[in-house]
């Protein structure tokens, strides 16, 4: 097994506590499935928001899909003038026998366009 990281990103289009959770619980079981993860495969997750965020810590979807053991971590993205709103992005450390070269990150509804240089992305408008 190696450690790898894995990315991704989902935008919101409002900000509500409800729309937070699924649309953050959407991004993490679509990194599982995409790279055959389970929780256990999961060392941690480091969650950004924008700061146009404000209803709900990211990470509190993820422990409610059962990553009751696994470190998470909440920061604020950085507020660079022109960029995207309600976007939502994580970077989880797993471990897995994917070389680096196949895994699949995810980029869901308007955060598909954050990374179109990818070629190993899901995505969902």
């Amino acid at each position: 097994m190696a450690v790898r990281a894995v990315r991704g990103a989902t935008q919101l289009e409002e900000d509500t506590r409800e729309h937070m959770l699924d649309r953050v619980a959407e991004l993490v079981t679509d990194v599982m499935r995409a790279n055959g993860l389970e929780v256990d495969d999961f060392i941690s997750i480091i969650f950004t928001a924008t700061s146009d965020l404000t209803s709900e810590f990211p990470a509190y979807a993820a422990r409610q899909l059962g990553f009751s053991d696994v470190p998470l971590v909440c920061a604020r993205e950085l507020e660079i003038e022109g960029s995207m709103p309600r976007v939502v992005r994580l970077m989880a450390h797993v471990e897995t026998d994917l070389p680096r070269s196949d895994i699949t990150h995810a980029y869901l509804h308007g955060a598909a366009n954050l990374r179109r240089d990818l070629a190993k992305t899901t995505s969902h408008d």
